[in-house]
């Protein structure tokens, strides 16, 4: 049978994909090709006045014997100090364990088996836009589980699970509470925005409203798109009931646990309004405000996520003494191995990014042009997400693909009066929506098998050709909703974060 377009240009996607080095590779690759440009600028006498204070700014040549002594010497500092990696791994302490003991699975599942059935997709595509809190419990679980529950409502269950898949990768980066998503990027924006601005600071929470705002546009598009197109495509079920049923069942010994872990929540969460909504509260500074709250935002989730992974691990049995909580959570802080050579790599990147100087250079010079060629304001907006979401269909960790453009495009942004946060979050917009159509994406081929369970001769394009309209739906969502963001100048996050940047 002769291939479609469609499979052909997808041919071309993974062949091109497939081609490319490992993000560990690709960023010892830009180090080279960084420190290559450096010297040639370098030599040329490349600068340009600093757009606050107009002193001339130089390209550095990174060869110099200073800079490879001093590189040597601080690698350690620069890779312990790279902003984000404290914070993942302190917020990994508490979601992971809460991880690896079942209670944000058992929760999932509790939420969607407890759903009218006329709320069904909605509550689908909201859990799984949740899950972002814990990335591998709503591909693990929550995709199988419901195409299990869609099958047993009578209903197809590659509906369910198309749904779900859309909810889990095209909604990533949208959620109700902080996640570690959120410590990653910030960590990289603080450290592109000092490129520009020595001293700035970006909170966890900076874009809080705009990804919380996102949580019911997605999970009302995914519920549009999977009831009004897809099921239609899919035609009546014909299976009968899912022989996985029994996989995901919640046993009373699972639902104690998570009545006594919610519980522990509800106690959690009273203290931390006794801690925060008095006058003279300790979570509050002289002013009165909550910075202190917001700061320590990260230590609250882990903690938090520890403590009911804790009540939850006693009641079901899987914890008995200390030793298993250490042992989960060691198990927990594994599964970052990979992240943290991946930071070893990123952190020496754009810390000689930052001693070359390229990255006023560019900003500066890209400010220019964009405001020559009158690309500002919503067409920049458009543009930066459209990039974010080309780019994400070959590399799919967002934290590797914002620390390659954050050191050139949130100086840019800063130039043309645009806030460090802001770009951080148009970025957002752009990251996640293409997941559900890239074979490269590290969950798809499982996806595709959780597929194949249920309806024979399912693959990459079977799969590809149903997630394009929940793609093209959350494109076209969260771009308009970002636009509208910037032309009603509203608040990013609770921290007073805005959308615009003025130096000084």
């Amino acid at each position: 049978m002769p291939k479609t377009f469609t499979d052909r240009f997808l041919d071309v996607i993974e062949r091109a994909g497939n081609r490319l080095p490992d993000a560990v590779t690709l960023f010892l690759w830009m180090m080279l090709i960084l420190v290559v440009a450096s010297v040639a600028a370098g030599l040329a006498g490349a600068s340009v006045p600093h757009p606050t204070t107009r002193e001339p700014i130089a390209i550095v040549n990174l060869l110099q014997p200073a800079i490879i002594s001093r590189w040597l010497a601080e690698m350690p500092h620069t890779f312990t100090g790279f902003a984000p990696l404290g914070t993942v791994l302190l917020a990994m302490v508490g979601v992971g364990f809460a991880e690896k003991v079942g209670l944000i699975g058992a929760a999932l599942a509790g939420f969607v088996r407890k759903m009218p059935q006329r709320l069904l997709t909605v509550a689908i595509v909201f859990a799984g836009v949740m899950s972002s809190l814990a990335v591998d419990a709503g591909y693990v679980v929550l995709i199988p589980l419901a195409a299990v529950v869609f099958a047993n409502a009578g209903r197809h269950p590659i509906a369910g699970l198309t749904a779900a898949f859309a909810g889990v990768s095209a909604g990533f980066s949208a959620n109700l509470f902080p996640t570690p998503l959120d410590a990653q990027l910030a960590g990289l924006t603080q450290e592109a925005a000092r490129l520009i601005a020595p001293g700035y600071e970006v909170m966890i929470t900076s874009n809080y409203f705009i990804m919380a705002a996102l949580v019911p546009l997605f999970t009302l598009i995914g519920a549009f798109v999977s009831e009004r197109i897809i099921e239609p495509r899919l035609g009546p079920w014909q299976g009968g009931v899912s022989d996985d049923a029994d996989e995901h069942a919640l046993t009373e010994e699972k639902r104690r646990g998570l009545r006594n872990a919610g519980l522990a929540f509800l106690g959690i969460s009273i203290g931390l309004v006794l801690m925060t909504v008095p006058e003279g509260a300790i979570l509050r500074d002289a002013e009165g405000s909550l910075r202190p709250f917001l700061k320590g935002m990260v230590a609250i989730l882990s903690l938090t996520f520890l403590i009911c992974g804790i009540v939850y691990g006693i009641t079901v049995g899987a914890v008995r003494s200390d030793k298993d909580v250490v042992r989960m959570t060691t198990a927990s802080m594994a599964d970052l191995g990979y992240y943290i050579i991946l930071v070893l790599a990123m952190s020496q990147f754009t810390t000689l990014f930052s001693w070359s100087n390229f990255g006023p250079w560019l900003a500066v010079h890209g400010a220019a042009w964009l405001e020559a060629m009158h690309i500002t304001g919503s067409p920049l907006i458009v543009g930066f997400i459209l990039l974010a979401g080309l780019i994400n269909l070959l590399i799919g960790s967002a934290s590797a693909k914002w620390a390659l453009l954050a050191p050139t495009f949130v100086p840019i942004f800063m130039l043309l009066g645009l806030s460090p946060e802001f770009s951080q979050a148009v970025y957002r917009m752009g990251d996640a929506f293409t997941n559900v159509i890239t074979p490269l994406m590290a969950y798809f081929p499982l996806v595709v098998v959780f597929a194949s369970r249920h309806m024979k001769g399912f693959g990459i394009g079977s799969l590809i050709s149903l997630m394009l309209p929940y793609s093209l739906a959350f494109g076209i969502g969260s771009t308009a909703l970002t636009i509208g963001w910037y032309l009603l100048d509203l608040p990013l996050g609770p921290d007073g974060t805005g959308i615009h940047y003025k130096a000084g």
